[in-house]
């Protein structure tokens, strides 16, 4: 780990590392770490900028600061920070001879041989009588290896970047990460106290979900075998399976409702979703978990999609257009309450065997209230008649499949249908 030096001293490394390189490349070009808007009045005619435009925590040193802690407050090892530093390359010079891009290539060149700072390159730099303010930096001890990498920027990350600099003239530019710089408190962690007594503490078994199926043999109508989550409706019998999950007045947690089931065992749970009010349930992905009230212990949580039922479409305000398309409000009431914060989007599917038609129309303004009934506005809509589905923060309703083995629609979808005049 290094001190409060480590990021500055990166820089200078990397300024000493691409020096040496360019102005054998390109006679007279320098290296400088100024900000950008000043490139005009701190620059010479040709060189390369380095300019630290980001810093962000590594994330798989995050968990890396968690220390052990004793009663008095002192750890067992100092607190840490991993960060990667993000840079940006620029390039200046005569455009006619290609100054830009020659210092361009040897940028990419040099970092490309030299991917790593190494310990001699560090401590080059701390004894640089140029950067006597970099004295006390001991990055070089970091065990860490310092890695130099590219980092691929669109146009668009690229206008974000240089339009923070007003007024300033674009350069030829790349960007480049340094990762991983460890920075520690300088605390010296103290010895642990020795353990002056045993104690004996039980710890209740922890009720454990392995799956959950759904009761119901017609949810098969719309899934294969294979499918890697179950078909749930407000309506379902859901079968909690597991180990350890029976005690006494046990509750399950759907989302923000708790509800009693109906049968329990050490390996299974049944709850009847019908048996909630189905005003408390809503759409979309929920997350489950068995609760021990007396023995204060909870389940893991498994999360469980709950799908919407349409009950009702109706359509108002229908018009023709020039071209002979649909304009109209379909209203559709469904069974679960619709949250103001939900994402709803509407889908409609022409009902014909020989050509097709699917619209889709997204509602993305917040309503006031929580509500079972949405109106969307459609347009430029051929007439005919079409499924409908409801998709509510990924949740989709399902369609109604003909079971009538009689029927000439058999095994076919049959509803929820709009006709559009």
């Amino acid at each position: 780990m290094s001190n409060y030096l480590a990021i500055a001293t990166v820089t200078a490394t990397l300024q000493r590392t691409l020096q040496a390189s360019v102005q054998v490349d390109v006679d007279g070009a320098r290296v400088t770490t100024v900000r950008p808007d000043r490139l005009n009045t701190g620059s010479p005619e040709a060189g390369v900028n380095i300019y630290l435009y980001d810093i962000l925590q590594n994330t798989a040193w995050r968990s890396a600061d968690l220390r052990q802690r004793f009663s008095n407050e002192k750890y067992t090892k100092q607190p840490q920070t991993g960060l990667d530093l993000y840079y940006l390359l620029s390039c200046y010079g005569n455009e006619v001879e290609l100054e830009p891009q020659r210092l361009m290539g040897s940028v990419i060149r040099t970092f490309n041989t030299k991917a790593t700072l190494t310990q001699q390159m560090i401590q080059e730099t701390v004894a640089d009588s140029t950067l006597t303010f970099l004295a006390d930096s001991n990055l070089a001890e970091q065990v860490e290896t310092i890695s130099i990498s590219p980092v691929d920027l669109n146009i668009e990350e690229i206008s974000k970047i240089w339009s923070v600099f007003f007024q300033t003239a674009y350069s030829l530019s790349m960007a480049y990460k340094a990762s991983i710089i460890l920075i520690d408190s300088g605390e010296i962690p103290k010895k642990p106290i020795p353990v002056r007594s045993l104690g004996r503490q039980i710890t209740p078994y922890q009720p454990a979900i392995a799956q959950i199926k759904v009761l119901e043999a017609l949810a098969k109508l719309w899934q294969t075998p294979q499918a890697a989550t179950p078909l749930i409706l407000a309506t379902s019998t859901l079968l909690i399976q597991g180990d350890r999950l029976g005690a006494e007045n046990i509750q399950v947690r759907i989302g923000n409702v708790k509800a009693t089931p109906q049968a329990v065992t050490d390996r299974q749970i049944t709850l009847d979703l019908s048996s909630i009010p189905v005003n408390s349930l809503r759409a979309g992905v929920q997350s489950l978990q068995v609760i021990h009230p007396q023995q204060h212990v909870n389940s893991n949580v498994v999360p469980i999609l709950l799908r919407p039922t349409i009950q009702e479409v109706t359509v108002t305000n229908l018009e023709v257009r020039e071209n002979d398309t649909r304009s109209a409000e379909v209203s559709v009431l469904v069974n679960v309450t619709l949250e103001k914060g939900q994402q709803v989007t509407l889908v409609l599917t022409e009902l014909s065997l020989t050509q097709f038609a699917g619209y889709s129309f997204e509602q993305t303004k917040q309503r006031r209230s929580n509500t079972h009934s949405i109106t969307f506005t459609i347009t430029d809509c051929l007439p005919g008649s079409y499924l409908v589905r409801l998709i509510i923060d990924g949740a989709e309703s399902l369609f109604t499949v003909d079971t009538n083995p009689n029927s000439p629609t058999f095994e076919q979808y049959i509803g929820p249908v709009v006709v559009i005049s």
